[in-house]
């Protein structure tokens, strides 16, 4: 195959206009900023309490975890591209930032249907809850979702570096992803095209069908329980719900039959890569008694220690 021929490849970028992108460079880097500080306190305020102890917040920190890992293959490069003249990503660093986008992100998915599961479990089952989502069923649905993602991502790879380039070598992407990858082929890959809407895509459509008739069996539940009860499961529900929407519907915008707007796919992706990630820890914490308890318990404590 003659993909020796590119080395590397131009990103062309979100914005040409310099002063777009300068404002862009600020807001990006605040959002990035705010991602990684918000999840890192989701993460200390879980393993240093006894949240950790429960299955939804066991599922929860490694979504932090995966948000900050899937925002940093991307963010960082966009943010410093913003500044840059020259664009370029060589071809090994575009298939790993290709590779790992998809593994942390399919990860992510995969952690909410977990985490869909765990509710279902807690408010549908609750005599059997603690048997349902013991700790071990924890770290089986942890590594099968791991092992999920890397088999997705691996698909993606193998797909792409089968291909020919032999120019133009602009991407019109702000990161390497399959879709613009496809484009600069020298080949007929409209069949390809069909193979990753129909995986990627009907992966992203099925999970989220699934994910959504989860939450509705949950609510249609939670009409038998008290008030008190109720009150406290749907702030969870709700969060986990808004979760699902903000990440799922531009990534199904993106990756279902509308494979030539790649433009628009810049922006869906947008939601996806940064402003899901950056709300995620205020959703989980803002709504959820539980983790502004458990914060308010850490940071006074480490606060009246310093005084003492």
């Amino acid at each position: 195959m003659g993909h020796e021929n590119i080395t590397e490849f131009i990103l062309l970028g979100l914005f040409s206009d310099e002063d777009e992108r300068i404002a862009c460079f600020v807001v990006f880097s605040f959002c990035y900023i705010a991602i990684l500080s918000g999840n890192l306190l989701i993460l200390l305020t879980i393993s240093g309490s006894r949240l950790r102890e429960q299955p939804m917040y066991f599922f929860l920190s490694y979504l932090s975890f995966m948000d900050v890992c899937f925002t940093s293959t991307v963010a960082p490069k966009l943010i410093t591209d913003l500044l840059a003249q020259q664009k370029t990503i060589s071809y090994n660093s575009c298939m790993a930032q290709m590779f790992y986008a998809h593994f942390f992100g399919a990860t992510e998915i995969f952690i909410l249907v977990a985490m869909a599961y765990d509710r279902y479990a807690a408010i549908c089952r609750p005599l059997h809850y603690m048997v349902i989502m013991s700790r071990q069923v924890c770290y089986v649905l942890l590594m099968a979702s791991i092992l999920g993602a890397f088999l997705h991502s691996i698909l993606q790879v193998l797909i792409i570096i089968e291909l020919p380039f032999c120019g133009p070598n602009q991407i019109d992407h702000y990161f390497c992803d399959v879709f613009p990858l496809l484009k600069l082929a020298c080949m007929d890959t409209s069949l390809l095209v069909i193979v990753i809407i129909s995986t990627t895509g009907v992966l992203s459509i099925l999970t989220f069908v699934a994910l959504v008739i989860s939450y509705i069996i949950i609510l249609s539940t939670l009409r038998t329980h008290s008030s008190q009860s109720c009150r406290k499961a749907l702030s969870t529900c709700g969060s986990h719900i808004t979760v699902v929407f903000m990440f799922f519907l531009p990534l199904i915008f993106t990756y279902v039959p509308m494979a030539d707007s790649v433009s628009n796919d810049k922006v869906f992706a947008l939601f996806y890569t940064m402003i899901a990630p950056m709300f995620n820890p205020l959703i989980y914490t803002l709504r959820n008694t539980d983790m502004k308890n458990a914060m308010k318990k850490i940071w006074c404590q480490n606060t009246q220690l310093e005084e003492k």
